[in-house]
């Protein structure tokens, strides 16, 4: 605590608020495609959003009915917002009488065949993306790979960095301390994660069908799978069999240790795997037998990330030139946000990111990440109950006592915000959490399972009804004109583009391949 005191107090009489006018956020959120009856889409991604592979803001994730929305990074807190919308508004326009689901949960989903994996075309990276996909689909089964949720992207400018170096009389090149600090983040994110769960999970329950022929300890309701006081079922262990992952031991403490864990995971060989075949016949199943195909296999609730180049693995190029920006991935839909998230959403983010960074952070043991999932499976299952005790550092603590004290904790820090931006919205965003706190009745998960009771409905027919009222949202409001042609033109850009790549491939996959997991 007296770390955390210092570094505020230092950013307060310094001029960091100004700083920290520079953070760039920038936002990826995925979504379903849907046909009018709640079913997924078989259609193929439609051709005017513009090539999967090559369109910066249009892409599919797992599914080639998952769509994938993605903002470019802005300092400005209204941007990412605005232009989701009008991305929203844009594919509504083109994809006829399809609808978008709004949970994080899917829609009905009878069997794995139902879900199409998305495809990116010939070239040698737009097969390895599709191949990479059907290893997941062996691996997890294809019906996991359309659970969908929100990405927040988050980087704080040089200038903050060389201020924050300074007051802290750090020496050596400034993007190895901005490396080290990020992974500081990092490791807070780890520890205090359930919180943001509790927050703003929106995934209390699903439809049956996610869960056919499998065991499960959820309650059941109609057609549909609850807890009584579940937050996130999507961040549980719900989605995943036979899980080698749950055996990694991934190191956050710095980041040759985070490049080292991970390349070890992607270079050994893991039996279960090696029993579905890397290439059968003519058909790839999997890049390959080991315990993750690639980076993006390890399923983690917070990445440090590093824009790459083309054909540049990640960790190559976090080794190469160090951490960039931080990705949040603990974060559900909100089916009660046209688009999925809110700017009160985005300001507590920020002070929570904030508040990782600056708190002490010691380095992760197997026992501390141990803890830190156990706390996370609780708030996962039980959170709306408050008394529940979670483990800090040892001691026991009641989830409500717990919170309140992170939530005051960061009460300077959004006053170091707010006069940054001007006003108190970052102080109201903070408030607005202790009154979830206080009242797990305000909470999206309760206000969810609410509307289940109220209306005696089923978990589909309450999402089926938003994903119509979120639709009716789009589609009453006016497109960007000067927007609607740039994306026109993007479409079109990423459709040529494509086709270039696929005419200047020269390579064979099994080379391209080879080449890429080469040291």
């Amino acid at each position: 605590m007296a770390q955390l005191e210092q570094r505020i107090h230092a950013l307060l009489d310094s001029d960091a608020a100004a700083t920290l006018a520079g953070i760039r956020r920038g936002i990826e959120k995925e979504s379903l495609r849907i046909t009018t009856d709640g079913t997924l889409a078989q259609t193929p991604h439609p051709p005017a959003l513009g090539s999967a592979l090559t369109h910066p803001y249009i892409t599919t994730d797992y599914s080639e009915a998952l769509l994938e929305f993605i903002t470019p990074p802005s300092t400005e807190l209204h941007k990412p917002l605005e232009f989701l919308e009008q991305l929203h508004r844009y594919v509504y326009s083109h994809i006829g009488d399809e609808v978008l689901w709004v949970n994080s949960m899917p829609c009905m989903i009878r069997n794995d065949d139902d879900v199409p994996v998305a495809q990116y075309g010939s070239s040698n990276v737009g097969r390895m993306k599709s191949v990479y996909r059907e290893g997941l689909g062996h691996r997890y089964g294809r019906k996991m790979q359309t659970i969908a949720g929100i990405h927040y992207n988050f980087s704080y400018p040089e200038e903050f960095w060389k201020l924050n170096q300074v007051l802290e009389g750090e020496n050596g090149p400034l993007q190895d301390y901005i490396s080290r600090r990020y992974f500081d983040l990092t490791r807070n994110f780890q520890r205090y994660s359930w919180l943001l769960v509790y927050l703003f999970g929106a995934s209390p329950a699903l439809c049956k069908s996610f869960l056919a022929g499998r065991e499960h300890q959820l309650d059941t309701f109609d057609h549909t799978l609850f807890k009584p006081n579940a937050t996130s079922l999507r961040m549980s262990d719900l989605g995943y069999q036979n899980n080698a992952q749950s055996s990694l031991a991934i190191s956050y403490n710095n980041l040759d240790e985070y490049v080292a864990t991970l390349t070890h995971a992607i270079k050994t060989p893991e039996p279960a795997y090696d029993k579905i075949g890397v290439k059968v016949g003519d058909d790839y199943r999997q890049l390959n037998a080991n315990i993750l195909q690639i980076e993006n296999e390890y399923y983690s609730s917070i990445r440090p990330k590093r824009t790459i180049n083309k054909g540049e693995r990640p960790t190559t190029a976090l080794q190469q030139r160090g951490v960039e920006y931080i990705e949040i991935r603990a974060l559900d839909l909100n089916p009660f946000e046209p688009v999925g998230i809110n700017q009160q959403e985005i300001r507590f983010l920020d002070l929570f990111a904030t508040y990782c960074l600056l708190r002490e952070s010691p380095q992760l043991e197997k026992c501390d990440l141990h803890a830190s999932k156990e706390n996370l499976r609780k708030v996962v299952y039980e959170g709306r109950n408050t008394a529940i005790e979670l483990c800090n550092w040892g001691k026991s603590v009641s989830l409500k006592d717990w919170a309140s004290e992170k939530l005051t904790q960061m009460q300077p820090i959004a006053e170091l915000f707010d006069r940054t931006h001007g006003g108190t919205n970052y102080s109201d965003a903070l408030a607005r959490q202790q009154e979830k706190v206080d009242n797990p009745d305000t909470t999206p998960s309760a206000r969810i399972l609410d509307k289940l009771e109220s209306r005696q409905q089923s978990f589909f027919q309450f999402a089926m009804d938003q994903a119509l009222a979120h639709r009716d949202h789009f589609l009453s409001r006016q497109r960007c004109d000067e927007t609607n042609q740039r994306l026109e033109q993007l479409a079109e850009h990423s459709l040529t583009e494509q086709r270039h790549w696929e005419d200047a491939e020269t390579q064979s996959f099994e080379d391209y391949l080879a080449d890429y997991f080469r040291d």
